[in-house]
Formats: C-alpha cells, sequence, structure tokens
C-alpha cells in the first residue's frame, strides 16, 4: 500500500507532469482529453451490471456508527448480442474525485473520465453455457474503484468467464451507490502500517467471500458460474490480500498478485494452491529488487504450481487502465507504451485463468517468451 492517498490515483507523483508543458506553453488552453480503453480480444460481446449489496451481518469496519457493510460490484460477462448502450467507466462524481485528485489535471474537465470508452453494453442479455462460466473475482488497489481494472474485466469476460469487481467501500477514493450518495475514501487514513495492512485483508477477505455467498444463493447468477472453477485477480493491495486469503479460502482456487507489496510479508497458512505473481522490475529477487516483501513472501508459495514475474519498463500502474489512460490524459508514461502493459498483463493473466481454470496447457507461462521479451521468469 502507499503512504498517501495522492500516491496511489492515476500514479500521483511529483514525477508526473503534463507531456510536453512548458512554463511558456502555461496560457495556452488544454484540450480536452478523449479517453478511451483497448478493445478485448475475446469471440464473446460483453454485458456489465452493477450490483448493490448490503451485509447487515457485520458493521463497517472503516466508519464508526455504520452498522453494515455497503458494497458496490459490477458483473462482467459473455453477452448473447452487443445490445444497449455502453456501460459507463465511473460516475460524473467519482470521475471528479479522480481528477481533481491529481493537481496536473486542474483545467481537465471533471467528468472526463465518465465519458471513457468501455467495450461493454449495460445489462446485455447473458449468454448462457452449460454448468455455468469459470469466475474471477477482483479486487482494485487501495483509493482505486474497481473500474481500474475494466480492461481486465473485459478481456476475461470476452473469452468466456464471468468477472465480478469488488468496490471495497471507504478504500476507495469515490464510489457512488444507487441512491446518488458518494462516499469517500477513510482506510488507513493514519497511515499504512503492517496493523492496517492487515486489517486490510481481513476486510477484503470478508467482502470477497460475502459476495460469492450471495452469488451463490442469487437465482440469477448462479445458474451462470460453474462454483467449482473460481480464480481472484488483484491489485497492489488488492493482490496482496488475494494472496492472504488464497490458503483460507474454500472456493479460491487460484490468485494472481499484480504488482502487490506484502504487508503483513508472512502469510497466515501456506500457499499451497495455484499462485502468481507479476511485478515492475522493484519486485525481481536479488540485489536488483528494491521490494524486498516478495522475497519475504515467496518461500510460504509451497503449491506444485508457482510462477514470479516481472515486467522490464513496467511501473506500478501498468497492469490496470492507468497504462492507458495517463497518457490520454496528457500525463507522463510508464518507460513500457500503455497498450503494450494492458496486452502483456491480458496475455499471462488470461494464460493463467486458462489452465487453472479451464485445464487449457498454456506454453505461455512455461518459459520466456519471444512475443514478450519484457517478461522474465523467477
Amino acid at each position: 500500500m502507499k503512504k498517501t492517498v495522492a500516491a496511489t490515483v492515476l500514479a500521483l507523483s511529483a514525477s508526473l507532469t503534463p507531456l510536453g508543458v512548458t512554463p511558456a506553453d502555461a496560457a495556452v488552453p488544454v484540450p480536452v482529453p478523449v479517453t478511451a480503453l483497448p478493445a478485448p480480444a475475446g469471440e464473446h460481446p460483453v454485458g456489465r451490471t452493477d450490483l448493490h449489496l448490503i451485509d447487515s451481518s457485520r458493521p463497517d469496519p472503516w466508519v464508526a456508527g455504520r452498522n453494515v457493510r455497503e458494497l458496490m460490484v459490477s458483473i462482467w460477462y459473455p453477452a448473447r448480442r452487443a445490445a444497449g448502450r455502453p456501460a459507463p467507466y465511473l460516475t460524473p462524481r467519482e470521475s471528479e474525485s479522480m481528477i481533481r485528485s491529481v493537481p496536473q489535471l486542474k483545467d481537465v474537465p471533471a467528468d472526463t473520465l465518465a465519458r471513457t470508452t468501455t467495450h461493454a453494453r449495460a445489462d446485455a442479455p447473458a449468454l448462457r453455457r452449460k454448468g455455468g462460466w469459470p469466475l474471477v473475482v477482483l479486487s482494485p488497489g487501495m483509493t482505486l474503484p474497481r473500474a481500474t481494472m475494466t480492461s481486465l474485466a473485459e478481456e476475461f469476460a470476452s473469452r468466456g468467464y464471468l468477472v465480478a469487481g469488488i468496490e471495497h467501500t471507504y478504500e476507495s477514493l469515490a464510489t457512488t451507490f444507487p441512491d446518488g450518495r458518494t462516499v469517500t475514501f477513510e482506510a488507513g487514513k493514519a497511515g499504512q502500517t503492517p496493523e492496517t495492512g492487515a486489517k486490510v485483508a481481513r476486510v477484503r477477505a470478508a467482502d470477497t467471500e460475502f459476495v460469492l455467498d450471495r452469488l451463490d444463493r442469487s437465482k440469477r447468477w448462479n445458474r451462470l458460474i460453474d462454483e467449482r472453477r473460481i480464480a481472484m485477480v488483484g491489485h497492489s493491495v488488492g493482490g496482496q490480500s488475494a494472496a492472504h486469503l488464497l490458503p483460507t479460502s474454500k472456493r479460491i482456487k487460484a490468485v494472481v498478485n499484480l504488482d502487490g507489496t506484502y504487508n503483513p510479508d508472512t502469510p497466515a497458512k501456506p500457499l499451497d494452491k495455484p499462485f502468481m505473481m507479476i511485478g515492475n522490475p522493484r519486485h525481481q529477487p536479488g540485489p536488483g529488487g528494491q521490494d524486498g516483501s516478495w522475497n519475504a513472501f515467496w518461500p510460504h508459495v509451497t503449491g506444485d504450481w508457482k510462477r514470479w514475474l516481472t515486467v522490464t519498463g513496467a511501473e506500478h500502474m501498468s497492469f490496470v487502465d492507468h497504462a492507458v489512460l495517463q497518457p490520454q490524459l496528457g500525463l507522463s508514461e510508464a518507460p513500457t507504451d500503455g497498450e503494450r502493459s494492458i496486452k502483456i498483463t491480458r496475455a499471462y493473466v488470461t494464460a493463467f485463468l486458462d489452465l487453472h481454470l479451464k485445464g487449457e496447457r498454456r506454453p505461455l507461462l512455461d518459459r520466456p517468451s519471444a512475443d514478450y521479451p519484457e517478461v522474465k521468469f523467477w
């Protein structure tokens, strides 16, 4: 997890500056950016539905006096046809919170991200499959909404997965509910300590199990899900939380951690199920790596199938939508092109899911590939 909210939203750091802007250009009007996500490459059109779920069995862990835990969940799924309007990326209030968090975007219209082009259709008719579709649960990074994993969600759904993206309320910069309320970030304001990290992992585990329970009890979604085949993919704190959940969950069969630092860096139990972690070069082992938590965590990964990969030229946000949205907003980008970063992440995570949820062998995971020379196996 990052030390401040600003450090995690759209890769907020002092090093991010609008491309090509100099003091002499300061008076030049800033063009309104057009933001769009890359199209998914699978054979199925994609639908999306948003769910408002209320867990009345527990109080909210982040806000005193909230006697229930409210969550927003997006479901992406293979659709019978591409019918209806495109699903919105963010609500206008969520977009405003994201845009106004970045000083360099002060002249960008607040609703810019709400107008981002996506490729799922809102409430499109779902395509049924005998036995249901394998389920992939997505958990975003701290302060980041579930929408930031849309490029992955649409790809997975287009390739025959049902995907549930969880908005961990008060851990996102802004969350809008169907009644129009927008709540903001509260978790971890006192600092990112091992105790906070452990609490976040517990909260997200409870959120995930609750969502799985509700999907299992839903007449609509139960018939679309193969409950024997469930995996979880998380970015940043979502990745580390998924890793901590893997050995204790009876339903999660496999996990991918996308660039998540472990905090704490030791799991309660060894991970003996399929597990893959993909990160930027700061996560590589040995003297070249700057994040020692991956070295500390790795000995506790004891399953027969495991992978530790790093991507040359990647940064923390290279594995989610920010990889393509940052340059579209005029912010400096990672050394690796954003479209390329998303392509790499889609390829390796989809291969992992195909292998462990569908039983389809994927040689891409066996050794380095000439198609993706940026990816190093450790």
